[in-house]
Order: structure tokens, then C-alpha cells, then sequence
């Protein structure tokens, strides 16, 4: 599974429709250059119906700003990307009734400690690189963790990666950890939030290529 992420203008989503990427994901956090408004947000929530599953990224979410974002831009998924406790994640899904997706900042093995706690209550992980220290970003910032930390991971098949990917390194990242998602935002990107439909596509290609690629390997 391959996701773009922080798309914010019709043409960029047209390229990664396009491109043939399985999510396309939207934000909704005013601090991000990629943050969308809620009619913007909608309008690409409705260009990428029945074509890519719909991810909706919110960063520590009240109730009141929950409701208003699903309601207006009717995500398959939401991702959440900030300290939410399993048991708001927990509630959070009891809430919205629709799948739900956990990003966890990894910088140190301790930091995979977590994976079990998130596992039992979202539908999906995300493993990304925990953000710089004084970064304004929670993701979005360009930057990897240790790849080599997954190795004792079980089950990293159902782990979306993220966390500095872009076109020239995501084959090697599916490689080395054997997630079965990528995910990617400024890795495409020719500037904070302006996405490149180039990169894009051959984002989608390269992590294409790598999956058929370990799957081929796999058979006998």
C-alpha cells in the first residue's frame, strides 16, 4: 500500500490519483503548511471518492473539531499524529465508527514499546521518525529514523513506514523492514507543502516496484 500525504490542491491529488497511489491523505493542523480548511478539505475528500482510500490527519483532536472534520470531509480513515493515549484512540474510534490509524514517533528501540498498547485499539500503525527537537511539525519533516530498529518488530508487514522517504530511498526502506505500507509527504514535495507530480509518480513507481519485487522473492 502506498500513501501520499498532505495533498492540498486538486491538481497535486490528480497526479497521485493518477499515479496510482492506494491513500491520499489531507490535514486538518493550522501549523502545517499542508493544513486544509474544511471546504478545501471537502472538495478533495469528494475529487478522490471511489478512486483512493480517503485519510484524514488530525493532531490531538477535541471532540467538537473531530465532528466538524469527519462530517465535512467523509474519510475512510483517520490518522491520528499526536500523543493520543490508547484510550483516546480508543474512544475516538467508538466515536466516528470508522477505521483508525496511529502514527508513533520512533527515534530509539524503547520508543517500539509502544507498538502493543496502539495495536490493540487502532485498525493500523504508522511508524514515523519522531520530529527534531524545537520541530513545529509532529511529521512532515523530512527526516528517518533507524530502519535497522524494525528488525525484532513482529508482524512489520502490517506497518505503514514513514519518515524521510522520497523516490530515491523508498526501495530500500521496504527492503530493510518488510512494512507493507509506505508513506510519504515532503519526500514529493519542491518546497514545505508544494507537492510535485514528477516525484510523485516516481515515488509511487519506485515503491511500486519494490513490493512486486519482494513478493516475487517470496514465492517458491
Amino acid at each position: 500500500m502506498i500513501k501520499i500525504c498532505g495533498l492540498s490542491t486538486a491538481d497535486t491529488l490528480a497526479a497521485a490519483l493518477a499515479a496510482g497511489a492506494d491513500l491520499v491523505g489531507f490535514v486538518r493542523f493550522p501549523r502545517s503548511p499542508r493544513h486544509l480548511g474544511l471546504d478545501g478539505g471537502a472538495a478533495l475528500s469528494r475529487q478522490a471518492s471511489g478512486k483512493a482510500q480517503r485519510v484524514l490527519l488530525m493532531v490531538d483532536p477535541t471532540d467538537r473539531e473531530l465532528d466538524e472534520a469527519v462530517a465535512a470531509m467523509d474519510p475512510d480513515i483517520l490518522q491520528l499524529h499526536g500523543g493520543e493515549s490508547p484510550e483516546r484512540v480508543a474512544a475516538i474510534r467508538a466515536r466516528i465508527g470508522r477505521p483508525v490509524m496511529k502514527a508513533i514517533g520512533v527515534a530509539e528501540k524503547a520508543d517500539l514499546d509502544r507498538v502493543g498498547p496502539y495495536r490493540a485499539v487502532a485498525d493500523r500503525l504508522l511508524l514515523d521518525a519522531k520530529p527534531p527537537r524545537g520541530a513545529a511539525l509532529p511529521g512532515g519533516n523530512g527526516v528517518a529514523f533507524d530502519w535497522g530498529l524494525l528488525a525484532r518488530l513482529d508482524r512489520p508487514g502490517d506497518i505503514m513506514l514513514s519518515g524521510g522517504l522520497d523516490p530515491a530511498n523508498v526501495a530500500e526502506a521496504i527492503a530493510r523492514t518488510g512494512a507493507g505500507a509506505v508513506d510519504v509527504s515532503s519526500g514529493v514535495e519542491t518546497g514545505p507543502g508544494i507537492k510535485d507530480p514528477d516525484r510523485i509518480a516516481a515515488f509511487v513507481r519506485a515503491a511500486r516496484a519494490a513490493f512486486a519485487g519482494r513478493e516475487g522473492q517470496d514465492r517458491p
